[in-house]
């Protein structure tokens, strides 16, 4: 397996010593059917936070079959104790397709990923920036419908708050980033620098978004009677996203 530890980004020590000896299981098991190794998400946008955050891995192969597959299983029941999530798998085919029917997603890894193995399966992928539209339109407004659901599922609880709103960010992120391409700004950056754009690029208040982000990174937790407040104003914001867009498309300037 020609990984070397040198060639990684700065990670905390024991994600690093965790990927290593999952990648060793995997390649044991899977050998030269793989093609690519990826990493993606918050270890591979420098932020993972120990004892909360997932490793995500992205693994291209020649060939997917049930023994494949079965192989890949018994690789994932020794680490997945470990925050290893279970590898999205694809051939190099449906790499390529998959960037025009979920862009969104997509697009967060080739735009912040590192290579572990292989070639770049990225190379030549392309967006078609009205699905790109389409799915952001479609993702803000389910966001808003799920919270809504959800919480009231959750008996409006406190608890209900806590658990919503971070998945509901982490889900949000990646259309602010959609959005800011589409209008034709950078969609690079941290969490933090996605949101402090957020005045410039869409004309809104980061707070309440900010707020969530620090909730879900462990360093903040609001008084008792902040949590309704904070899901009133997390809601506006997300109301006022969906209207933002609705202009922009009357304005033309969504491409």
């Amino acid at each position: 397996m020609p990984l070397s530890p040198a060639n990684w980004p700065d990670m905390p020590t024991e994600a690093k010593e965790n990927l290593k000896g999952y990648l060793k299981t995997l390649t044991q098991q899977l050998g030269a059917n793989i093609q690519s190794i990826v990493l993606y998400g918050s270890l591979a946008r420098g932020e993972y936070v120990g004892g909360r955050s997932n490793i995500n891995l992205l693994l291209v192969m020649n060939q997917i079959g049930g023994d494949s597959l079965q192989r890949a299983g018994g690789a994932q029941r020794r680490w997945s104790k470990e925050r290893i999530v279970a590898p999205l798998i694809l051939t190099p085919e449906e790499l390529n397709t998959s960037f025009e029917v979920f862009p969104l997603e997509f697009l967060e890894m080739s735009d912040y990923h590192v290579i572990l193995d292989g070639p770049n399966p990225f190379t030549g992928c392309m967006i078609n920036n009205l699905r790109l539209l389409a799915q952001c339109e479609q993702e803000i407004r389910g966001n808003l419908i799920r919270v809504r659901q959800r919480y009231v599922e959750g008996w409006g609880r406190i608890e209900a708050i806590h658990a919503l709103l971070p998945i509901s960010l982490t889900t949000l992120i990646p259309c602010l980033r959609g959005l800011y391409r589409l209008l034709g700004y950078s969609p690079q950056g941290t969490v933090d620098a996605v949101l402090n754009q957020l005045p410039e690029n869409l004309g809104m208040e980061p707070g309440a978004l900010q707020e969530v982000w620090l909730l879900k990174r462990g360093h903040s937790t609001p008084g008792q009677k902040e949590w309704p407040r904070l899901m009133d104003r997390y809601l506006a914001v997300l109301l006022e996203l969906i209207h933002k867009v609705d202009a922009f498309k009357r304005e033309g300037r969504l491409s």
